[in-house]
């Protein structure tokens, strides 16, 4: 517990600055921790051409960047590159032309990696152009459910999710965790963004919550298929970039798909 505690105000400290500075050294930060983030996913695929793994980060830059690079203020990546992308890593089975170190199976990963990881990143960026307190009302929504859901299911959990994914989640945390992180994050909303249908936030933030914690039984299940405890050993006591910022991804882009609506 001490070296989890250690660890998450060493990511305080670096990531606070850089998130209220924003532009160029936030881009920079959400740059790198989608490069983490990457490659602790294509671990997962062993012993992958060289030429493809500097494809994966090639593409996975672009995508993150590319708002930021073409100065885009709206969320959108352009056609031809969702199209690049699936068509490069398919023809590349041809030249490298060995089933064993790539196939059609490790080509769909890589185009499911790719997209997966530069548009949740991306998003990230854009949330912070956005203004800084949109980012802020998504982390307080995730910092609490993942806080309460932990604290109150160790001690009332008796009711288990999914026990064969993720065996210490439970309806009793998962139920605490989404009334606190419903309850702060109405709160940030509505003090630093705006106070119009307040009924709709509360609904908003709800789901949000509860994206998030479906978003970390993905990434248990994942790990849970992949017979891995964590992504990494980045973070000691928290695992890997993935292991820790897995809720606030969901969180992330399911906000920007609401947003389009809302």
């Amino acid at each position: 517990m001490k070296q989890r505690i250690i660890s998450a105000l060493v990511m305080l400290i670096i990531f606070i600055p850089l998130v209220i500075i924003g532009k160029i050294p936030y881009a920079i930060l959400m740059l790198l921790l989608g490069m983490i983030a990457l490659h602790e996913l294509l671990k997962l695929r062993k012993d992958l051409p060289i030429l493809v793994i500097v494809v994966a980060h090639l593409f996975t830059a672009l995508l993150i960047l590319y708002n930021f690079l073409f100065n885009n203020l709206i969320i959108a990546i352009d056609y031809n590159i969702l199209l690049l992308i699936p068509l490069i890593y398919l023809l590349l089975l041809v030249f490298i032309n060995n089933q064993k170190k790539y196939n059609y199976k490790d080509a769909f990963y890589l185009i499911a990696i790719t997209l997966f990881i530069g548009l949740a990143f991306n998003n990230l960026i854009y949330i912070r152009n956005l203004g800084i307190y949109n980012l802020i009302y998504l982390f307080t929504i995730t910092i609490l459910t993942d806080t309460f859901a932990y604290l109150i299911g160790k001690k009332f959990g008796h009711h288990k999710i999914a026990p064969q994914i993720s065996p210490n989640k439970s309806f009793e945390g998962s139920l605490a965790g989404s009334l606190m992180g419903t309850i702060g994050g109405t709160l940030v909303y509505v003090f630093l963004i705006s106070k119009k249908n307040i009924l709709m936030i509360v609904v908003l933030t709800l789901f949000l919550s509860i994206i998030g914690q479906l978003g970390d039984l993905v990434k248990s299940s994942i790990k849970r298929n992949e017979k891995i405890k964590d992504f990494s050993n980045l973070i000691p006591g928290h695992g890997g970039i993935l292991d820790r910022l897995d809720s606030i991804i969901f969180v992330a882009m399911t906000y920007i798909l609401i947003s389009g609506l809302y």
